[in-house]
């Protein structure tokens, strides 16, 4: 049985409120006047389709929520955002992950109706205690990589694009511009599932250390239906276990001894030895060249673009291995941070492109296309597809027009 227009007006009220949004705030976003959407809500105007499913995506919900007979009064945001995210940042992160989310939902309904079976997927999760103290969420974060490497088969190898990696275990992801003091955050919703975003703004190899980060919240926190990970924050001990799991993930320990290993460094500057036979025992001592074990800031480039991950998390995990003392670190930072890490980088070839291929476009334009193949989907929800990922009705048409589908 549909709903009336006062149902349905209750319900968008209901769902603006969770969201913590003022009428203020919605109107402008519908480019409504706040008195005309006063009366949208108070069910004395009625709500076209197209301001219903801008309001969908606004509030984090499936447009199909508000119609259906039995209302779920599902939100992804409310907790979310009442527990971690001011007024000021609310209004900013609302529109964007908004769109993210209609984005995840697209693609999961593409994937239904040409059959692609995702949710035989499951996501693992570990069940870790809560740490009590910063050295036992260094400890989790590091053994916790150590067995999902294990689990993933990557051996002491650098991990693959993160975001494939995480599809690939059942995980959606995106990226979309959030304030500057967050890195990402992981959301649960039944419409999605699990929801890994981080901050477009941020540097490439940055939003790299994001993905590890929040692929730790998957596995080890999805008790929370939602997580906010930013720097403000870093001393929380959930934070503390994501960061330590995110490096010793990106930058498995095993792995960056053999490395420093294969540049000739790592050695002690003394070794001492012990022969032994039946008899008796010899010692030996042996002295490398003094300096020869020393890392350079080249070395360090070296590594981050074996791994790639920034020459910062490189530093920083070499400190924690015992691969630099402190005096060695703060002098490598010093140089980084003049410039010459970049320098060294580029002049070596090893310059780190600010953005990187979306996959996720490519494989959501890659099901559209199959789906309106199969006249699974019309020629307008192709458009309106398309659009989602910013392929204007140009773009589509030559898309079209190149892989031999009819346009218009």
């Amino acid at each position: 049985m549909p709903i009336d227009s006062a149902e349905l007006s209750r319900r968008i009220r209901s769902a603006r409120e969770a969201c913590g949004l003022t009428q203020d705030e919605v109107a402008k976003h519908l480019d409504l006047s706040r008195p005309s959407f006063a009366q949208l809500e108070g069910g004395k105007r009625s709500v076209s389709s197209l301001e219903l499913d801008r309001l969908a995506a606004l509030f984090g919900r499936d447009i199909r929520d508000f119609l259906r007979a039995e209302d779920r009064e599902e939100n992804v945001f409310s907790a979310l955002f009442r527990a971690q995210v001011d007024a000021a940042e609310r209004s900013t992160l609302q529109a964007s992950l908004g769109e993210c989310l209609t984005l995840a939902r697209e693609l999961k309904n593409l994937e239904r109706l040409i059959g692609v079976d995702r949710d035989l997927a499951v996501v693992t999760s570990y069940s870790l205690a809560k740490p009590t103290s910063r050295w036992q969420a260094i400890q989790q974060g590091e053994r916790l990589a150590s067995d999902e490497r294990r689990r993933l088969g990557l051996g002491t190898r650098p991990v693959p694009d993160l975001e494939t990696l995480l599809e690939s275990e059942g995980i959606r992801t995106g990226q979309v511009s959030m304030p500057d003091d967050i890195s990402g955050l992981t959301l649960s919703s039944e419409g999605v599932g699990l929801f890994v975003v981080v901050n477009r703004n941020h540097p490439l190899l940055r939003r790299r250390f994001s993905f590890a980060h929040e692929f730790s919240h998957v596995l080890a926190d999805r008790d929370f239906r939602g997580l906010i990970s930013r720097s403000s924050g870093r001393a929380d001990l959930l934070e503390v276990r994501a960061n330590a799991f995110a490096a010793a993930f990106l930058l498995p320990e095993d792995g960056v001894r053999s490395c420093v290993e294969a540049l000739g460094k790592g050695k002690p500057s003394r070794a001492y030895f012990e022969v032994f036979d039946e008899e008796g025992s010899l010692d030996v001592e042996g002295r490398s060249e003094s300096g020869s074990q020393t890392l350079q800031l080249y070395d360090v480039v070296q590594l981050a673009r074996h791994f790639a991950v920034s020459r910062l998390s490189v530093l920083y995990r070499l400190r924690n291995l015992r691969l630099l003392t402190e005096g060695e670190f703060d002098l490598l930072k010093q140089l980084d941070q003049v410039g010459k890490g970049k320098e060294i980088e580029s002049l070596l070839g090893y310059e780190v492109p600010d953005r990187a291929p979306s996959e996720f476009r490519h494989r959501f334009l890659g099901l559209a296309l199959e789906a309106y193949r199969r006249d699974e989907i019309s020629r307008a929800k192709l458009r309106e597809l398309a659009g989602l990922v910013n392929l204007d009705t140009d773009g589509l048409d030559q898309l079209l027009d190149r892989v031999g589908l009819p346009g218009d």
